[in-house]
């Protein structure tokens, strides 16, 4: 089995694991037989002392066929 990593930011406007799943679900639209995530990083936007947009750089892992 050979496997292909890249990697990705999700964004979300409520939390650092929506900005997660956010990420896999847009790349599960285009790539098939992904087995794996890893979080690498979380950062945040801020706004008048507020979190505005959560995002993850995340490196996901897909099975080559």
């Amino acid at each position: 089995m050979v496997v292909k990593v890249i990697e990705l930011v999700g964004s979300s406007k409520n939390n650092w694991t929506e900005a997660v799943d956010n990420a896999v679900h847009e790349a599960a639209k285009t790539i098939h037989y992904i087995v794996g995530v890893e979080v690498t990083n979380f950062t945040a936007n801020i706004n008048e002392g507020e979190i505005v947009e959560y995002r993850a750089n995340v490196k996901l892992a897909f099975k080559v066929k």
